[in-house]
């Protein structure tokens, strides 16, 4: 799939609410010069659980067809729904994604059986790479150890995205996979330390304003300069703590917003951030460009 930094991209919309999809090409330009390894569209930052499914299938039509293989373009096709996402996933197949990304059913708090026969139909119906995704937070719903080294055998899921935050379930699920199975840090926080347990990058929401230093955090480490992993890691844990402030991805919107890109609000029921979290936002990009 793809070592180092992918942006978990927004979905910028223009002042009726509507997708912008200029903006959206400025924002895969402005990734793709900036050495981002990875476009992931219709994440969670992308505010899948708001866009149509009309909306998703050219959403990502349009990603495919900007990034024109310069990079992996990996495509959110998650659902609370086996057989909406088995539509989706074969739908962005045909029209050339590079991969998937598989967030746990949410809502239904299906158990781990259910877990794994929802990821196993999916995996099934496709023959592209699969990348999972456990948020815990959002979703409800663990990917157990012991569920993930199951799913890890079948021959399309090649990897997972872990935000549950629990380091030690994390070293679990690295020490019990196959070497060639991935883990990325789903948490801008985590990168260099899910690195050094053998992780390979990360699918990043700081990337979306700071792509060049997300992306170097990883490569430094690839490198062996470990201490300047840590160095970026540390430098920018004030902006990645104001950008989890409130629910992602309302002040990542925000920060793109004020640094010059014009992505407009989030979609209802995601609202505009509270005045003194954008406030304490602000002066944490302000400190960086400072330090640039």
């Amino acid at each position: 799939m793809f070592k180092g930094s992918g942006v978990a991209i927004v979905t910028p919309f223009d002042e009726n609410n509507k997708i912008n999809y200029i903006m959206l090409a400025k924002l895969i330009e402005y990734q793709i010069k900036n050495n981002t390894d990875a476009i992931i569209i219709c994440g969670t930052t992308g505010e899948s659980s708001t866009l149509s499914l009309d909306e998703k299938k050219k959403v990502i039509n349009f990603t495919v067809e900007q990034t024109k293989k310069r990079i992996p373009v990996i495509a959110g096709t998650g659902s609370n729904s086996t057989s909406d996402a088995i539509y989706l996933s074969k739908y962005v197949q045909d029209i050339g994604v590079d991969g998937l990304l598989l967030v746990t059913p949410y809502y239904n708090k299906c158990t781990q059986n259910g877990l794994y026969l929802h990821y196993e139909n999916i995996a099934k119906s496709v023959n592209i790479p699969i990348i999972l995704y456990n948020v815990p937070s959002r979703t409800g719903v663990n990917i157990e150890v012991d569920t993930l080294v199951k799913l890890s055998k079948i021959d399309n899921i090649v990897g997972i995205k872990e935000a549950s935050s629990n380091i030690s379930q994390i070293a679990n699920m690295i020490s019990k996979t196959s070497k060639d199975f991935l883990v990325y840090s789903g948490n801008d926080d985590q990168i260099l330390p899910i690195l050094s347990l053998g992780g390979v990058g990360v699918i990043s929401v700081l990337a979306n304003i700071f792509p060049s230093d997300t992306h170097n955090i990883c490569e430094e480490f690839f490198k062996g300069n470990i201490d300047k992993s840590r160095e970026l890691q540390l430098k920018y844990l004030n902006v990645i703590q104001a950008l989890f402030s409130e629910v992602n991805p309302i002040p990542v919107k925000e920060a793109l917003n004020y640094i010059g890109f014009d992505v407009g609000k989030c979609r209802l029921p995601l609202c505009d951030m509270k005045k003194e979290n954008k406030k304490h936002l602000i002066k944490s990009i302000d400190d960086i460009k400072n330090i640039l």
